[in-house]
């Protein structure tokens, strides 16, 4: 996966759209996943195309519009995700300038009830904080892939582990200390954080914090 491990960065600050274009770059591509990082400038459009296989959008900064040739509309801001119907013809077009992550999954990957394709969800708001807890929420995985919500109480944390493939940590509301190979970083709303396969790390909430976490098994 591409990304510096080891350091908090911002998709949305280091991927600034380019005045009058449209801009993608390969994050990772693998039979399981693919995963790019969109940057739209403002009035601009992606023309609609059609796909037999789910793509979950995430918008990291700006607002946007999917649509539909129908007519059908979605309109989505930073914090929103969506993932876009199978085998209709589907764009997206921005006013104002937009920064999204796009995940296109296998067919074979399971989809939590709590996103259907066509439905807007926020991401932070899907799972609660619970005092002294951590909750948990699967929302895709295949056999090389998760996506998962993570949300942490105040005083709670993960203890040192290693994952077994890379992850990609968006945080999307309040900040945490990320320990990664013995050096601790805080991380907060609207950053991100990539752990490389193996590479020990911890995290440690000291305020109420929700994450997403990409899991790529390579």
């Amino acid at each position: 996966m591409k990304f510096t491990s080891g350091t908090v960065f911002s998709i949305k600050r280091d991927c600034p759209p380019t005045a009058g274009c449209t801009t993608s770059e390969a994050i990772h591509r693998t039979a399981a996943l693919s995963a790019f990082v969109f940057s739209l400038a403002a009035h601009t459009d992606i023309s609609s195309e059609t796909y037999a296989y789910p793509k979950l959008l995430l918008v990291a900064d700006g607002e946007a519009q999917s649509y539909e040739s129908d007519g059908r509309t979605w309109a989505l801001a930073e914090g929103d995700a969506l993932v876009t119907p199978v085998d209709v013809p589907v764009g997206i077009r921005s006013r104002e300038g937009c920064v999204y992550t796009e995940l296109i999954l296998a067919k074979e990957t399971y989809m939590n009830e709590q996103i259907k394709a066509g439905e807007i969800v926020r991401l932070a708001e899907l799972l609660p904080t619970q005092d002294g807890k951590i909750v948990n929420m699967d929302l895709a995985h295949n056999d090389g892939m998760k996506l998962a919500l993570m949300s942490f109480a105040a005083g709670t944390g993960l203890d040192e582990h290693a994952a077994p493939g890379d992850a990609l940590v968006f945080a999307l509301e309040g900040e945490a200390i990320v320990g990664y190979e013995g050096t601790e970083h805080r991380i907060h709303a609207g950053e991100n954080f990539k752990f490389d396969k193996g590479g020990r790390h911890y995290v440690r909430a000291d305020q109420p914090f929700k994450m997403a976490l990409l899991l790529v098994r390579t």
